[in-house]
């Protein structure tokens, strides 16, 4: 499958994960627990792991949390998946990871943020310290800059150069030069320390999409290290998603971009997957990545005022999140399945007919009987209550997955 980035980026191995090269675009997130908790933090790397995220990043924030990395790798490890653990380190990186070596040890990548890694005068040192543990231990960093707490010592030199100056530059022109700025410095600074191309990844992170565009299209034409993509604070549920996708997708389709995360806010006590999913569709939008079954459902009208199609429509979006760890393990391709779900007469037999698996559900004043097409044949008509219904379309699909992707399906 092409993956659409720019192949001159170098390629940095996390774990056995690599990132940039023109390797595949990799999905990572982010846990929300407090890492101290070493069984709630590794139950929720697992569960962004089995969602799709292929890293996983983590708060290394206390003494506390820096002791628990060693557990929280051991019981992921122990689940049966190898997913590299990023550390996030924001002003006491140097100590944590200096004073905490099994800490270190555990972790794949180490994630600094240059505007608060220290001072004026100990930005530096820290920085250099926290380099010197990833140099030694082979780890890579990702220089991760933030519009939000960018280095206020570079941000006001900048400002009075543009007055100064007469540069005529707004506010915001300024800071994303700064952001820029800030991140190839401190790829310098890294290489003198000593650490390897190879071993760094860049982001320069901006909460409005147009900025984000514009800051990674001249990143781009200024380093072959690979970008991590993502709005640093991307807002909660549609507008999100949105505004992620927006910048995100734009950026993808030029081609720049090695690794995205999208920093959804959750509701509370919401789904910490939503962001893994999210940013797997769109991989899977483009075409440059297949995580899952693709479902396809139409939206309803006023030929559709039963809601048993969206109530199955649902389900098996469900169905098939809830089997996809396991699917994976044993169904080689089964990521490339595509089922319809439709809800009347209009588009709904032509839909399933492209689907491997569609069913096109009666809509208003229609037959009702529910046509199940099997690529592009059909297979059966089912008929029932809502429930029955869904057990019999999640059959099908189970059986199609064994009779096509199981071991002993014929590969033509």
């Amino acid at each position: 499958m092409a993956t659409h980035t720019r192949k001159d980026t170098i390629a940095v191995p996390v774990g056995g994960v690599v990132i940039g090269g023109g390797a595949p675009i990799v999905v990572q997130s982010m846990t929300n627990t407090d890492t101290a908790d070493a069984a709630s933090t590794a139950q929720q790397v697992i569960d962004l792991a089995q969602a799709g995220s292929e890293l996983v990043r983590i708060t290394v924030n206390t003494p506390e949390a820096a002791r628990a990395v060693p557990e929280i790798a051991a019981r992921v490890r122990g689940a049966g998946l190898t997913t590299p653990i990023v550390g996030d380190f924001h002003y006491n990186g140097h100590r944590l990871l200096t004073e905490f070596p099994e800490c270190a040890k555990a972790l794949a990548k180490y994630r600094i943020n240059p505007g608060n890694v220290g001072g004026a005068r100990t930005r530096d040192a820290h920085f250099a310290a926290i380099c010197a543990v990833a140099r030694d231990l082979g780890k890579a960093v990702r220089i991760g800059v933030n519009i939000g707490s960018l280095n206020a010592e570079l941000v006001k030199q900048k400002m009075r150069e543009n007055t100064e100056q007469n540069l005529g530059l707004d506010s915001e022109t300024v800071m994303n030069e700064c952001m820029i700025l800030s991140a190839l410095q401190s790829t310098d600074l890294a290489l003198e320390c000593g650490l390897r191309n190879d071993q760094i990844v860049i982001s320069c992170k901006s909460s409005t999409p147009r900025h984000l565009v514009d800051l990674h299209r001249k990143l781009a034409t200024q380093t072959r290290q690979p970008l991590h993509v993502g709005l640093t604070e991307a807002g909660m549920g549609t507008k999100g998603v949105v505004w992620s996708t927006a910048a995100t997708a734009i950026l993808l389709d030029e081609g720049i971009g090695d690794t995205i995360r999208f920093s959804l806010t959750p509701r509370p006590g919401g789904d910490r997957r939503e962001e893994v999913y999210a940013a797997c569709d769109l991989l899977q939008a483009l075409g440059l990545r297949a995580f899952a079954p693709t479902v396809t459902a139409c939206p309803g009208c006023g030929r559709t005022t039963s809601t048993v199609f969206q109530s199955l429509a649902e389900e098996t979006e469900a169905y098939v999140r809830a089997k996809m760890p396991e699917w994976r393990t044993r169904y080689d391709g089964v990521e490339t399945l595509k089922l319809a779900v439709m809800g009347c007469i209009v588009n709904g037999p032509g839909e399933s007919k492209a689907a491997n698996i569609g069913i096109s559900l009666p809509g208003t004043g229609e037959t009702p009987n529910c046509p199940v097409y099997i690529d592009g044949e059909k297979a059966a008509s089912l008929a029932g209550t809502p429930e029955e219904l869904a057990t019999a379309f999640k059959g099908l699909i189970d059986r199609y997955i064994e009779d096509h992707f199981g071991a002993n399906a014929s590969r033509s």
